[in-house]
C-alpha cells in the first residue's frame, strides 16, 4: 500500500473524500479555533476602543496595550489560517505534508499559549498598579478589564488546541506504524504448506527405490 494514500492519516481519510461541514464543525479543533478567533477579536477590539486615553495606555502607561493588540491580531489571523488548512487538509494526499502541517499547528499552539499567558500576566499586573483605575467617572473600565479576562480565556483555548493537536499527531503516527506493519506482513501473498502427515494421503505413493529393487530381483544372469 502506498503510504502517501494511507487512510486516516493524521485525523483525515484518503484524499478526495467529500467535505462534510456538519462533521467539520463538530470536531474539537474546529470549535476551539472558532472560540480562539472570537476571543482574539474581543481582546484587540477592547484595547483599541478603550485601551488608550490621550494616546497613553490605560495599563499604567506601559506597552501592555501594544502587546495585547499585537497578540490579538496575530491570533485572529492564525485561527483563520488554520481553519482554512483544516478544510483543505483531507485533499492533501502526501503524508509527509500532513505531518508537517500538524507539527506546525502544534508548535504554533504551544507558542501562543505561552504568549497569551505572558500577555495576561503583563496586562493584569499593569492594571493592578494603574493609579487612575479607581477614579470615579472613568469610562471604559469594563473594556480594559474584559481584555484581561479574555486574554486568560485565550490561554485555555490555545492550551486545549495544543492538547488536541498533539493527540492527532500521536494518533497519526500510530496509524501509520500499524498500517505499515500489516502491509509488510501480508504483502507477499504466499502461503506455505506444512509437511505431509506420516502415512496419510500426502505421503509417497510408493517407497523410494522400489523400482530399482524390482529390477534387481527380476535380473537373470546370461547363459553361455
Amino acid at each position: 500500500m502506498n503510504p502517501s494514500m494511507e487512510p486516516q492519516a493524521f485525523g483525515a481519510g484518503r484524499a478526495g473524500t467529500p467535505f462534510d461541514p456538519i462533521d467539520f464543525i463538530k470536531k474539537p479543533q474546529s470549535i476551539l479555533r472558532i472560540v480562539s478567533w472570537v476571543f482574539a477579536i474581543i481582546v484587540f477590539a477592547c484595547i483599541a476602543q478603550e485601551g488608550y486615553i490621550n494616546a497613553v495606555c490605560r495599563y499604567n502607561g506601559s506597552s501592555a496595550c501594544g502587546y495585547g493588540t499585537a497578540i490579538g491580531v496575530l491570533a485572529f489571523l492564525l485561527s483563520m489560517a488554520f481553519t482554512v488548512l483544516d478544510i483543505y487538509f483531507p485533499n492533501i494526499s502526501n503524508v509527509s505534508q500532513r505531518k508537517a502541517i500538524i507539527l506546525t499547528e502544534l508548535v504554533t499552539s504551544i507558542i501562543f499559549t505561552l504568549l497569551w499567558f505572558i500577555g495576561f500576566c503583563f496586562m493584569a499586573d499593569q492594571w493592578r498598579v494603574e493609579p487612575a483605575k479607581d477614579q470615579p467617572g472613568w469610562n471604559g473600565r469594563n473594556d480594559v478589564q474584559a481584555a484581561i479576562a479574555f486574554a486568560f480565556f485565550s490561554i485555555l483555548s490555545w492550551g486545549a488546541m495544543s492538547f488536541f493537536t498533539f493527540r492527532r499527531y500521536r494518533a497519526g503516527l500510530s496509524n501509520l506504524f500499524s498500517s505499515s506493519y500489516e502491509d509488510h506482513s501480508g504483502s507477499t501473498g504466499q502461503t506455505y504448506g506444512g509437511y505431509p502427515p506420516a502415512g496419510g494421503a500426502g505421503s509417497f505413493s510408493q517407497p523410494p527405490f522400489t523400482a530399482t529393487q524390482q529390477a534387481q530381483s527380476n535380473y537373470q544372469p546370461p547363459t553361455y
